[in-house]
């Protein structure tokens, strides 16, 4: 338990990135931690009890009253982390009175609001985790390796395959894919990895690679799907069934009307139509069976009148909605079905759009945060039930090149992807999940092995940011993440005098780049006999493990 006066870090929040930061913290950075969240957040959010470094503080109002409760004038950080714009900003000014020099970490989803605020809150950073992992599960529903590009010093630095870059422009070795225990990251032997940062030069290009499943060639609908598309579009369920069954209780009676009579064919179905279309008349010539049967169509005949009259109408109202929605429009194939629109979901819909990708949205609610912009992009939208066949075989799941699940519940991510297999047992499917034990068994019983974790991706740039480390950028390889950062070497530090190859550890920190005190410019790859001098400037390529101890290693003795 962290004492009030005990240097610590404080969050705000109560959903799945603030308690994997709380965990990182306690866990890998062995500091103490105050999670700070209101009684309407802790009803929603996840249970911290198993952190014990953690202090939970639960109050009505998140005010300068549980600020100071929570130690914020003595923290080495605060980060908010509540998905609420305007709460976090109104939050960090509240925050920035009471602790002018705490450092500040904000969660926003608008991030060009705010990149323009931290330089006014001062010792501040503005982070999305919508759009740090966003361009990850696009990757990987594309069957890319590509990360977004990062700048290094005068240099854009990309994540590819090695066969498709030449050999001089290959920066360092980041994972070989092979191993059957996972990748293994950082080997100590470059000429292993098959994965690679290099340097892009010209024009930005993407690489491909198959990562799990192989690229599979989408089915050309046949025109009897494409009539079902169509009719599904104009006539409900519910609809299709009752006029099923009058139907068939008409033709059933009818025949069975007509063979009793002795008068198969054309005078038999004339019979059974004017009981149905005219209403019966008595008949004192048909003996009893013959009686019944022609009730039965009469009745039969009392509902096929109104069914006929509510299909007419329910598809004149369905094809207004439907053409609305564009479903009437030719069935797709070959393009990506993007499950929840969340902040996730539509950071994911304007990344596919930019790159002019063939995609079809599905949101649950009218309200969802990425409907409005569907819609101004002109993007095919769905508003249904993806737990619901029919709103997947809408959508074309069955011929779509790979779908994406990225809803806030890992239930409904799973469902979604369990009914897209359904109707295409090879469909490349992203999901995302939180729970890394779920992950692991989807992987293997379901054979879903493309599950990624949002908080999982953002949670190392939030970290790092906190305790105000110069993290560049993310790299995710399967569920693990490498961060490219920036070291600066402190006077007194123990790593000056080491050599470069002892700095670098495999699996865990690699050199890139070392950059002297007082030079513009960083000098890449580095000989491995060259000694770290003391203000020297370290860009590497390292694990979130391997950064700390690095970290600590560089700071002062």
């Amino acid at each position: 338990m962290p004492s009030p006066q005990s240097h610590h870090f404080v969050l705000n929040g109560s959903d799945d990135l603030t308690y994997r930061l709380a965990q990182q913290l306690s866990d890998r950075y062995r500091t103490d931690v105050v999670v700070l969240m209101t009684t309407s957040q802790q009803a929603p959010g996840r249970d911290f009890s198993d952190l014990p470094r953690v202090r939970l503080i639960v109050t009505d109002v998140v005010d300068e009253r549980a600020l100071q409760e929570a130690g914020l004038a003595t923290a080495s950080g605060l980060a908010l982390t509540v998905q609420d714009d305007v709460g976090n900003l109104s939050l960090a000014l509240l925050a920035r009175e009471l602790a002018p020099t705490t450092r500040l970490v904000v969660r926003m989803y608008h991030t060009a609001l705010g990149h323009g605020i931290e330089a006014l809150l001062g010792n501040a950073r503005v982070l999305s985790d919508a759009e740090i992992a966003a361009p990850e599960l696009v990757a990987t529903a594309l069957g890319e390796v590509a990360a977004t590009p990062v700048q290094v010093g005068m240099r854009t630095l990309v994540v590819a395959p090695r066969e498709a870059v030449a050999p001089q422009d290959v920066v360092c070795g980041l994972a070989d894919l092979d191993p059957a225990g996972g990748p293994d990251v950082l080997p100590a032997d470059d000429r292993t990895a098959d994965l690679v940062l290099a340097e892009q030069r010209g024009p930005a290009s993407r690489w491909e690679t198959t990562l799990g499943l192989g690229k599979v060639a989408p089915k050309r609908p046949s025109r009897l799907s494409q009539l079902a598309t169509f009719l599904g579009a104009l006539v409900s369920r519910k609809t299709r069934i009752a006029v099923t069954l009058v139907l068939g209780l008409i033709v059933v009676a009818g025949y069975a009307l007509g063979r009793s009579l002795g008068e198969p064919g054309w005078d038999g179905f004339y019979a059974a139509a004017t009981a149905v279309l005219g209403g019966p008349e008595p008949t004192p010539a048909y003996h009893r069976s013959q009686q019944a049967l022609q009730l039965l169509l009469g009745l039969a005949g009392l509902a096929f009148i109104p069914l006929v009259t509510a299909l007419v109408v329910e598809g004149t109202v369905r094809a207004r909605l439907a053409v609305a929605q564009l479903r009437l429009s030719q069935p797709r194939a070959g393009h990506v079905v993007v499950v929840g629109l969340g902040g996730v979901g539509t950071r994911v819909l304007r990344l596919l759009h930019d790159r002019s990708i063939s995609m079809l949205a599905i949101a649950q609610n009218e309200d969802d945060r990425g409907v409005a912009l569907a819609r101004e992009l002109n993007i095919p939208l769905i508003i249904g039930d993806p737990a619901r066949e029919t709103t997947m075989r809408q959508a074309g799941v069955d011929r779509c090149k790979a779908l994406m699940a990225v809803d806030r519940s890992d239930v409904a991510n799973l469902q979604t992807a369990l009914y897209g297999r359904k109707l295409q047992p090879n469909l490349r499917v992203v999901l995302r999940l939180f729970n890394p034990d779920l992950a692991e068994r989807v992987r293997t019983t379901f054979d879903l092995p493309l599950s990624r974790s949002v908080s999982n991706l953002a949670v190392p740039a939030f970290a790092e940011a906190l305790m105000d480390r110069e993290v560049i950028g993310t790299i995710s390889v399967d569920r693990r993440v490498l961060l490219i950062a920036d070291v600066y070497v402190a006077p007194g530090s123990p790593l000056a005098a080491e050599t470069t190859v002892a700095v670098n550890q495999p699996g865990r920190v690699r050199v890139i780049a070392v950059t002297e005190f007082g030079e513009p410019r960083p000098l890449w790859k580095p000989s491995p006999l060259r000694r770290v001098r003391e203000r020297d400037k370290l860009t590497v390529v390292a694990s979130r493990d391997g950064l700390t101890e690095l970290t600590a290693r560089a700071a002062r003795a």
